[in-house]
């Protein structure tokens, strides 16, 4: 029989920097946020210390990215977990005031570049359910419940929302993102106060787009401009339409889908009813019409491409991470702009290596699905290594090892997600946000046995008959009036004196109309200019006065 009373001592060695560089650590996340890449950031930008001090400045970086890890706890809280684990070591115990003086001397400038150069695509190309066909999907979205301090400097950088209930207790800020869809990878992000609308911040990540991924957007961005922009990165894209969106019909395609120009760019569009059953019996339909510049029906089919569109709402996953995992839900600490800037910074970091080392635990196994790796998991086992120092520095001897965080997200796998649906809501007692009553889904989240997918059949509306000539309408004079100086910028009320309108506000609706149709361009304030492919106006027989030969009869 085992002595029930005896004891075993367990020990492991702990590897880390030397002398006051030793608390600068994340535990095993140090893998993915190195000692070289702190170090060269801080260089960059030029914030790296000038003499050794008891707070080196690499020590600051890690001193930020362990506060985002520990949202909950104060400074000497979180310095007392970066110290837990280095027994033996004569260390400096700074003061609380020493810590915040820390930060300011790092600045938000080193923290920006430090997310910037791990930022970006996560998932090898062959890993299931990143990529549709030989693009990695990716998605925009803006998250709007982040809640900054109630602080004069605060207040006046972002402002508090009004709704039906009043003014909001927080001032909040936008979040947008552009991300990997697979794995939740942020691939770039900026932020800044609720008033600056999604298109307008994610204008700043274009840039991030190339011609080896495939863009999801939802209705928030719809625009002719969007779209043209995303076109000239040269990635593809697949957008859901608004629904006052009433494309013309150039050509229909053997699917159902059909050809149409929006702002100059050749677009699909495919529409669809889909109908959704669940355990219960109910069902629930909806209709959607998305646009994309996957042009050929054969190797894209509509319904496939219906399908795909579901996985915008990996980026609503990637925000809950972020809100409401890591965060707590809490309100950010930063009092100032500054410290404020610099902690977001800090966060999007942190979390980027958590899910870096998710996707490279379940790329260890073939075959893993990233949607089954805990985001949860991941986090716990990386705020454990934070406090016993482990992992600071990879094994040598074993190099393909995923590490403590990695054997833990596989042991502990999601079971596969299943196919549910329910009503869309907040779940907060006093919102700016109601539920709509009038909502066809399940307030309670039920399984969905079937999804049917009905695409619609276009159809070129009929050639008008001849008819006998009656006055041109206001569209036909303003275009013939713009036509004969094709490149002259023409304000409003040049428009209204030369075809005698004598509604200026009418004319000014109908002339913001058509810049969204992509006939007019407005270069200015009140001014517009003719779009070059709507310069001549060729009438065969049969087509009316002033209609575009790519417009459709009958199609305003």
């Amino acid at each position: 029989m085992p002595d029930q009373c005896a004891t075993t001592t367990l020990t492991h060695a702990i590897t880390c920097a030397a002398g006051p560089f030793a608390p600068g650590h994340l535990g095993e996340l140090t893998q993915h946020v190195p000692f070289e890449l702190a170090d060269a950031v801080l260089q960059e930008t030029r914030s790296g210390h000038r003499r050794l001090r008891h707070l080196p400045s690499r020590v600051g970086i890690y001193f930020l990215l362990a506060l985002a890890l520990f949202p909950s706890l104060g400074y000497m809280r979180v310095w007392g977990k970066l110290t837990a684990g280095l027994h033996g070591l004569t260390l400096h115990r700074p003061s609380e005031k020493a810590l915040r003086d820390l930060r300011r001397r790092l600045g938000p400038a080193p923290l920006k570049a430090l997310f910037e150069a791990v930022s970006g695509p996560l998932a090898r190309p062959g890993t299931r359910g990143t990529c549709y066909r030989s693009w990695r999907t990716v998605a925009f979205d803006g998250c709007s419940s982040l809640k900054a301090p109630d602080q004069p400097r605060i207040r006046n950088l972002f402002g508090k929302s009004k709704h039906r209930w009043g003014i909001s207790g927080y001032p909040a800020l936008r979040l947008t993102a552009l991300v990997e869809t697979g794995t939740r990878g942020l691939l770039g992000a900026v932020f800044g106060p609720t008033s600056t609308g999604e298109p307008t911040h994610a204008a700043r990540l274009m840039h991030l787009l190339t011609p080896t991924m495939l863009l999801l957007v939802d209705r928030g961005f719809d625009g002719n401009n969007f779209y043209t922009a995303v076109a000239k990165t040269g990635a593809q894209l697949l957008a859901r339409l608004g629904s006052n969106r009433k494309p013309a019909v150039i050509a229909v395609l053997p699917d159902g889908s059909y050809l149409t120009r929006l702002g100059g760019l050749q677009l699909r569009v495919i529409e669809a009813d889909i109908t959704v059953t669940t355990r219960d019996g109910r069902r629930i339909h909806d209709r959607y019409r998305l646009a994309t510049t996957l042009l050929d029906p054969h190797s894209d089919p509509a319904a496939a491409l219906v399908r795909l569109y579901h996985e915008r709402w990996e980026i609503e996953s990637a925000f809950y991470a972020l809100r409401h995992t890591l965060l707590r839900g809490r309100v950010l600490r930063s009092c100032d702009p500054f410290g404020l800037e610099q902690e977001l910074w800090a966060i999007l970091t942190a979390y980027q290596a958590i899910r870096r080392a998710m996707t490279e635990a379940v790329e260890s196994v073939p075959g893993i699905d990233p949607d089954r790796a805990s985001f949860t998991v991941a986090l716990e086992t990386a705020r454990d290594q934070v406090t016993s120092a482990r992992g600071i520095l990879p094994a040598l001897d074993r190099i393909d090892d995923p590490g403590l965080i990695g054997h833990a997200v596989l042991a502990d796998l999601l079971p596969p997600r299943r196919a549910r649906v329910s009503a869309r809501k907040v779940k907060c007692p006093m919102t700016r946000y109601p539920g709509n009553s009038a909502d066809p889904r399940p307030a309670v989240s039920q399984d969905i046995v079937s999804l049917d997918i009905a695409v619609h059949q276009a159809v070129l509306p009929p050639p008008e008959p001849d008819r006998p000539p009656v006055n041109p309408g206001r569209k036909t004079l303003v275009l013939d009036l713009l036509r004969t100086a094709p490149d002259r910028p023409w304000r409003s009320h040049e428009i209204a004196q030369a075809i005698n309108c004598p509604n200026i506000k009418s004319l000014w609706t109908q002339l913001s109309t058509w810049v969204k149709d992509g006939m007019l361009r407005r270069t200015a304030k009140d001014t517009y200019e003719l779009v070059s492919a709507w310069a001549t106006s060729p009438r065969p027989p049969g087509e009316s006065a002033g209609q575009h030969p790519l417009q459709a009869p009958g199609i305003a």
